[in-house]
């Protein structure tokens, strides 16, 4: 099985609470995935590696993602010949954004929204940058995440750009500590958007993960 690159299909952008309480009530049974992290960490173009290049805007400039994005996105069964369709959000990331103090309010009252009433069908990967990992913001936001009660995996991303062998060794000797201390993350991925390197093992956690939660029986 595999996600069809490039039929990841971009559906609205939401970014009144009103509007995306009435979209949640309305798909209160969603099966999907969504990506949320501190503002920088190559979070959309880690999506547009997974998903099909153009998929999520990316800017150098921190914080651009205003909205919760929804797309759709496929899975492709190539032995039964099935496709299934289900959800990516691209939900605002967390951290030292540079906007207005009301625009952080209302970023944060879209994360509420969006995790009170999301389906436990969702998958919650939240990216890190691997070179400063577990910053403030993260603890924070773990901190706030652990009482939503989603399955929750955990990408520090940007492993190519650790200088050395050793720092790699020094950041995975970490996951004992990391599993520990964050017992409702089950799954630690080290990914690089730009090199591919991870991308295959995230891209089979998300598929097991939506075909577990499908009623479609080909994928079952």
């Amino acid at each position: 099985m595999n996600i069809q690159k490039g039929k990841t299909e971009f559906l609205m952008g939401i970014d009144t609470i009103e509007q995306l309480q009435t979209w949640l009530n309305e798909h209160s049974f969603i099966n999907g995935i969504a990506f949320i992290g501190r503002s920088n960490v190559g979070k959309s173009s880690l999506i547009n590696s997974l998903f099909g290049k153009s998929t999520a805007r990316v800017s150098k400039t921190p914080g651009r993602t205003r909205q919760v994005n929804i797309f759709s996105f496929n899975v492709e069964n190539r032995e039964t010949k099935t496709v299934e369709s289900f959800y990516l959000f691209d939900v605002p990331g967390y951290g030292h954004a540079d906007v207005s103090k009301e625009m952080a309010q209302n970023w944060q009252k879209l994360l509420d929204t969006f995790f009170q009433l999301c389906s436990e069908k969702i998958l919650l990967l939240n990216i890190q940058d691997a070179r400063h990992p577990l910053q403030d913001s993260d603890l924070v936001f773990h901190d706030y995440i652990k009482s939503f009660d989603l399955e929750t995996y955990v990408l520090f991303n940007k492993v190519d750009k650790l200088k050395t062998q050793s720092d790699r060794s020094k950041l995975r000797n970490r996951m004992p500590e990391i599993y520990q201390k964050f017992k409702w993350i089950k799954q630690i991925h080290f990914t690089s958007a730009e090199k591919g390197d991870g991308l295959p093992a995230v891209e089979l956690a998300i598929i097991n993960f939506v075909k577990r939660n499908s009623d479609m029986k080909g994928f079952l």
